[in-house]
Protein backbone atom coordinates (compact mmCIF):
# COMPACT_ATOMS: atom_id res chain seq x y z
CA UNK A 1 0.00 0.00 0.00
CA UNK A 2 1.07 3.08 -1.06
CA UNK A 3 0.73 6.40 0.59
CA UNK A 4 0.51 9.35 -1.55
CA UNK A 5 1.33 13.14 0.68
CA UNK A 6 -0.06 15.63 -1.51
CA UNK A 7 0.81 19.46 -0.70
CA UNK A 8 -0.30 22.14 -2.15
CA UNK A 9 1.35 25.44 -1.47
CA UNK A 10 -0.73 27.81 -3.17
CA UNK A 11 -4.26 26.33 -2.41
CA UNK A 12 -5.92 26.51 1.17
CA UNK A 13 -6.41 22.91 1.45
CA UNK A 14 -5.09 21.13 4.82
CA UNK A 15 -1.88 19.49 4.96
CA UNK A 16 -2.05 15.90 5.63
CA UNK A 17 0.30 14.96 8.07
CA UNK A 18 -1.16 11.77 9.75
CA UNK A 19 1.85 9.66 9.92
CA UNK A 20 3.98 12.40 11.43
CA UNK A 21 1.42 12.90 14.22
CA UNK A 22 1.21 8.75 14.54
CA UNK A 23 4.58 8.50 14.89
CA UNK A 24 5.03 11.38 17.17
CA UNK A 25 1.92 9.70 19.26
CA UNK A 26 3.49 6.58 18.87
CA UNK A 27 7.11 7.65 20.60
CA UNK A 28 5.58 9.61 23.12
CA UNK A 29 4.03 6.23 24.08
CA UNK A 30 6.79 4.47 23.81
CA UNK A 31 8.64 7.15 26.36
CA UNK A 32 5.50 7.07 28.97
CA UNK A 33 6.58 3.22 28.91
CA UNK A 34 9.97 3.59 29.21
CA UNK A 35 9.15 5.78 32.02
CA UNK A 36 7.06 3.76 33.88
CA UNK A 37 9.29 0.67 33.41
CA UNK A 38 12.18 2.31 34.81
CA UNK A 39 10.42 2.92 38.00
CA UNK A 40 9.12 -0.53 38.15
CA UNK A 41 13.05 -1.39 38.03
CA UNK A 42 13.58 0.67 40.58
CA UNK A 43 11.01 -0.82 42.61
CA UNK A 44 12.32 -4.28 41.55
CA UNK A 45 15.93 -3.23 42.36
CA UNK A 46 15.11 -1.94 45.78
CA UNK A 47 13.50 -4.40 46.91
CA UNK A 48 16.07 -6.92 45.85
CA UNK A 49 18.81 -4.87 47.94
CA UNK A 50 16.64 -5.31 50.71
CA UNK A 51 16.63 -9.13 50.50
CA UNK A 52 20.54 -8.76 50.04
CA UNK A 53 20.97 -6.68 52.96
CA UNK A 54 18.77 -9.27 54.91
CA UNK A 55 20.68 -12.20 53.65
CA UNK A 56 24.19 -10.80 54.58
CA UNK A 57 22.95 -9.61 58.46
CA UNK A 58 21.75 -13.34 58.53
CA UNK A 59 24.72 -14.63 57.41
CA UNK A 60 26.36 -12.33 60.31
CA UNK A 61 25.22 -13.43 62.66
CA UNK A 62 25.74 -17.30 61.69
CA UNK A 63 28.83 -16.38 61.19
CA UNK A 64 29.36 -14.61 64.87
CA UNK A 65 27.35 -17.88 66.24
CA UNK A 66 29.52 -20.22 64.60
CA UNK A 67 32.72 -18.45 65.83
CA UNK A 68 32.04 -18.26 69.32
CA UNK A 69 31.09 -22.18 69.21
CA UNK A 70 34.51 -22.79 67.78
CA UNK A 71 36.14 -20.65 71.00
CA UNK A 72 34.27 -23.13 72.73
CA UNK A 73 35.40 -25.95 71.47
CA UNK A 74 39.17 -24.37 71.10
CA UNK A 75 39.35 -23.57 75.20
CA UNK A 76 37.58 -27.58 75.96
CA UNK A 77 40.55 -28.56 73.48
CA UNK A 78 43.55 -26.62 75.00
CA UNK A 79 42.52 -26.72 78.41
CA UNK A 80 40.62 -29.86 79.38
CA UNK A 81 38.64 -29.60 82.94
CA UNK A 82 40.92 -32.32 84.35
CA UNK A 83 44.33 -30.36 83.89
CA UNK A 84 42.99 -26.68 83.99
CA UNK A 85 43.78 -24.25 85.68
CA UNK A 86 42.89 -20.59 85.73
CA UNK A 87 44.20 -17.65 87.96
CA UNK A 88 41.99 -14.11 89.02
CA UNK A 89 43.35 -11.22 89.90
CA UNK A 90 40.77 -8.77 92.32
CA UNK A 91 41.47 -5.48 94.47
CA UNK A 92 41.10 -5.64 98.04
CA UNK A 93 38.13 -3.16 98.81
CA UNK A 94 38.88 0.28 99.36
CA UNK A 95 42.44 0.31 97.97
CA UNK A 96 43.65 3.23 96.38
CA UNK A 97 46.83 1.60 95.51
CA UNK A 98 47.59 1.96 91.53
CA UNK A 99 48.25 -1.25 89.71
CA UNK A 100 50.28 -0.94 87.09
CA UNK A 101 51.62 -4.52 86.37
CA UNK A 102 51.35 -8.24 87.48
CA UNK A 103 53.79 -10.85 86.32
CA UNK A 104 52.81 -14.49 87.29
CA UNK A 105 54.99 -17.99 87.20
CA UNK A 106 54.38 -21.55 87.40
CA UNK A 107 56.80 -23.42 88.55
CA UNK A 108 59.84 -21.11 87.55
CA UNK A 109 57.72 -20.66 84.13
CA UNK A 110 56.63 -17.51 82.91
CA UNK A 111 52.77 -17.77 82.15
CA UNK A 112 51.40 -14.19 82.12
CA UNK A 113 52.87 -10.61 82.23
CA UNK A 114 49.94 -7.47 82.18
CA UNK A 115 50.37 -4.44 82.10
CA UNK A 116 46.91 -2.57 83.49
CA UNK A 117 45.33 0.26 81.24
CA UNK A 118 43.32 2.93 83.19
CA UNK A 119 40.11 1.28 82.28
CA UNK A 120 41.11 -2.15 83.65
CA UNK A 121 42.46 -0.28 86.82
CA UNK A 122 39.11 1.05 87.63
CA UNK A 123 36.72 -2.32 86.79
CA UNK A 124 39.20 -3.69 89.58
CA UNK A 125 38.33 -1.03 91.90
CA UNK A 126 34.67 -1.45 91.41
CA UNK A 127 34.78 -4.90 92.32
CA UNK A 128 35.66 -6.42 89.37
CA UNK A 129 37.90 -9.80 88.30
CA UNK A 130 40.38 -10.28 85.72
CA UNK A 131 41.10 -13.83 84.69
CA UNK A 132 44.78 -13.47 83.75
CA UNK A 133 45.87 -16.74 83.16
CA UNK A 134 44.19 -20.19 81.89
CA UNK A 135 46.54 -23.07 81.16
CA UNK A 136 47.13 -26.57 82.36
CA UNK A 137 49.18 -28.30 84.90
CA UNK A 138 49.71 -31.99 85.90
CA UNK A 139 48.02 -32.72 89.34
CA UNK A 140 50.24 -32.59 92.08
CA UNK A 141 51.82 -29.42 94.21
CA UNK A 142 52.85 -26.45 92.06
CA UNK A 143 54.57 -23.43 92.84
CA UNK A 144 53.43 -20.18 91.97
CA UNK A 145 55.37 -16.56 92.08
CA UNK A 146 53.62 -13.37 91.92
CA UNK A 147 55.59 -10.18 91.13
CA UNK A 148 53.26 -7.06 91.83
CA UNK A 149 54.14 -3.19 90.42
CA UNK A 150 52.23 -0.29 90.95
CA UNK A 151 52.49 3.25 92.69
CA UNK A 152 51.05 4.01 95.89
CA UNK A 153 48.20 7.29 97.01
CA UNK A 154 51.54 9.78 97.48
CA UNK A 155 52.53 8.43 94.25
CA UNK A 156 56.04 6.00 95.59
CA UNK A 157 56.32 3.39 93.98
CA UNK A 158 55.58 -0.15 95.09
CA UNK A 159 57.33 -3.69 94.58
CA UNK A 160 56.06 -6.77 95.95
CA UNK A 161 57.08 -10.48 94.78
CA UNK A 162 55.50 -13.80 97.32
CA UNK A 163 55.44 -17.55 96.94
CA UNK A 164 52.77 -19.42 97.23
CA UNK A 165 52.16 -23.10 96.64
CA UNK A 166 48.38 -24.95 95.45
CA UNK A 167 47.57 -28.23 94.88
CA UNK A 168 46.18 -29.14 91.75
CA UNK A 169 43.34 -32.12 91.78
CA UNK A 170 42.00 -34.21 88.84
CA UNK A 171 39.58 -31.35 88.44
CA UNK A 172 39.64 -27.85 87.16
CA UNK A 173 41.44 -25.30 89.94
CA UNK A 174 40.98 -21.85 89.88
CA UNK A 175 42.87 -19.58 92.03
CA UNK A 176 42.13 -16.22 93.32
CA UNK A 177 44.60 -13.06 93.73
CA UNK A 178 43.35 -10.67 95.73
CA UNK A 179 46.08 -7.67 95.99
CA UNK A 180 46.52 -4.27 98.10
CA UNK A 181 48.68 -1.84 99.04
CA UNK A 182 50.83 -1.91 101.98
CA UNK A 183 49.09 0.88 103.44
CA UNK A 184 45.57 -0.41 103.50
CA UNK A 185 46.02 -3.27 106.10
CA UNK A 186 45.48 -6.02 104.12
CA UNK A 187 47.86 -8.23 102.79
CA UNK A 188 49.63 -7.24 99.85
CA UNK A 189 48.75 -10.39 97.82
CA UNK A 190 46.57 -12.78 99.30
CA UNK A 191 45.91 -16.56 97.94
CA UNK A 192 42.51 -17.98 97.69
CA UNK A 193 40.62 -20.84 95.94
CA UNK A 194 37.19 -20.97 94.24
Amino acid sequence: MKIRYRVELNSRAPVRCAPILAARAFVFALLLCLGSLHGWAQQNDQQQLRGLDDQVQEIKSDVLSIAQELNRLEEKLLYPSGTQVAIFVTLAKGDQMRLDAVRLQIDGQLVAHHIYSFKELEALRKGGVQRIYVGNVATGDHKLEVLVDGKLEGGADFSRTERFTFRKEVKPKMVELTLAGPSSGNTPIALGEW
